[in-house]
């Protein structure tokens, strides 16, 4: 059993991407960023290099991670012990920490912290979701979706970034995802009157997955039930344009939100957890 580590994406990709899209729900993200860095280029994330990763046991890849600075290293499912031998295999790397499935985060830590002597604190939980059968809100609210274009990307970018803010996620440049979302008509808008009041994004599909993202509402247009519209119209988007699977993160401390998607028809799949490491 053995971890192989690499900075080309592309190496990355060739060894472990038919792994990564054999589960394409799990994965998600893993797929998602190395399409975003084989398209835009390495330093899509930061200006840091990054480094990837895939373990194999019988010549056969049952693992993978990646890892853009600032970013914690991003964990895939992996056999028992993996986690272990990979924090050995990155002793040395300035991690800022680890995201992975529960179980896993806890054994990288263990290890990164007897390995490097570093402090570890427990960061956010989340809770992956996938669409089972939509159940947009009945009745709607006022109001109506529409895509968002051009003319809407500062907007966006301001939006980008307060949804950032509020998540304590670190920013990796709002006009360059808003741009590429832009790019294929990703965004969708609810608006009242004409005013947009809350927005929600589609990636790009991969392995017939697509994912919902930065879903916000400012805070004067919430309690309305207007991430709940745009969060369906951007659903049923999805599956317009064959979407296999229609997936969702959401941070387990947000009741809110964990309730509305599930009343939109969107179900557990499984937990992860950061820990971080400063």
């Amino acid at each position: 059993m053995t971890w192989h580590l690499s900075g080309s994406v592309d190496a990355f990709a060739a060894a472990a991407e038919d792994y990564l899209r054999a589960r394409p729900v799990e994965n998600t993200v893993l797929l998602t960023v190395t399409a975003n860095l084989r398209q835009h280029g390495k330093h899509r994330y930061g200006s840091q290099d990054p480094v990837f990763g895939w373990h194999s046991s019988h010549r056969q890849v049952d693992g993978a991670f990646l890892q853009t600075p600032p970013f914690p290293a991003y964990l895939s499912a992996m056999p028992t012990g993996a986690a272990n031998t990979l924090a050995e295999a990155l002793t040395g790397r300035d991690l800022t920490g680890v995201n992975g499935l529960t179980a896993d985060t806890e054994a990288f830590t263990r290890t990164w912290r007897r390995t490097t002597g570093a402090p570890a604190s427990p960061g956010m939980r989340m809770r992956l979701y996938r669409l089972d059968k939509l159940t947009p809100p009945e009745p709607p609210p006022s109001g109506a979706s529409r895509q968002a274009d051009p003319h809407d990307r500062e907007l966006l970018i301001g939006w980008w970034e307060a949804f950032e803010a509020e998540a304590m996620s670190v920013g990796h440049g709002a006009a360059a995802s808003v741009d590429d979302g832009l790019s294929y008509r990703g965004f969708t808008l609810w608006q009242v009157d004409d005013q947009p009041v809350s927005m929600a994004m589609a990636s790009r599909p991969e392995a017939g997955m697509v994912r919902i993202v930065a879903v916000y509402t400012p805070p004067e247009h919430r309690g309305n039930g207007y991430a709940g519209a745009a969060t369906a119209v951007v659903t049923q988007s999805a599956l317009d344009r064959g979407a296999r699977d229609v997936v969702l993160n959401t941070d387990l401390a947000n009741k809110t939100s964990n309730a509305l998607y599930q009343r939109l028809g969107y179900r557990p799949i499984e937990d992860r957890m950061v820990m971080e490491f400063r």
